[in-house]
């Protein structure tokens, strides 16, 4: 599935950005939106998707994270399944309500010695980003599927050689669309 271009810090190489959209929440029943916390299901989704990226050598050196409470949960359920590693972890309100441009943005500032970068947010913006930044080598399958959206603790596998500076439309290949099974 993905290349493990990781670990050189120098600059070049194959670059690997995972946009997850969050694990299942539970119903906003009166509770504000952003405080709405992960359900059960979500919880256990969250695990196996740290397990996927783990197994999958996917394991990120950067996380941009949305500061809603379901996202930042998704995030520490899932690191606890990337073993011993301590990536640098932004958590930003801006993710909350971004657009692609807005993604886009945050990942152009990465760092060019960080290979995979992960941004943990929200639908419709996560699939909206890959599918904006999907080239014309991208996989046809995962393609079909972020342009129509994608569930709950889905994440989409784009990789370039292209500077993270750089990243725009049709500058990736995406590669992969995954979800653990329920």
């Amino acid at each position: 599935m993905a290349s493990d271009a990781a670990g050189s810090g120098a600059a070049g190489g194959t670059h690997r950005l995972v946009l997850l959209r969050h694990a299942k929440a539970e119903p906003a029943g009166g509770v504000d939106d952003v405080l709405r916390p992960l359900a059960l299901n979500g919880r256990r989704q969250a695990g196996r998707v740290g397990a996927a990226l783990a197994h999958s050598a996917l394991v990120p050196e950067l996380v941009l994270c949305s500061s809603a409470l379901r996202t930042r949960q998704t995030w520490d359920l899932l690191a606890a399944h990337l073993g011993d590693v301590a990536p640098e972890v932004v958590v930003t309100d801006t993710l909350y309500a971004a657009g692609v441009r807005d993604v886009l943005d945050m990942v152009r500032g990465a760092d060019s010695r960080v290979r995979t970068l992960l941004v943990v947010g929200h639908e419709p913006t996560m699939a909206a980003t890959a599918a904006h930044l999907a080239g014309p080598g991208s996989d046809s399958g995962a393609l079909a599927q972020v342009r129509v959206g994608v569930p709950t603790a889905t994440y989409s596998v784009l990789e370039s050689s292209t500077p993270w500076g750089e990243w725009d439309g049709a500058v990736a290949n995406l590669s992969y669309v995954g979800r653990p099974s329920s």
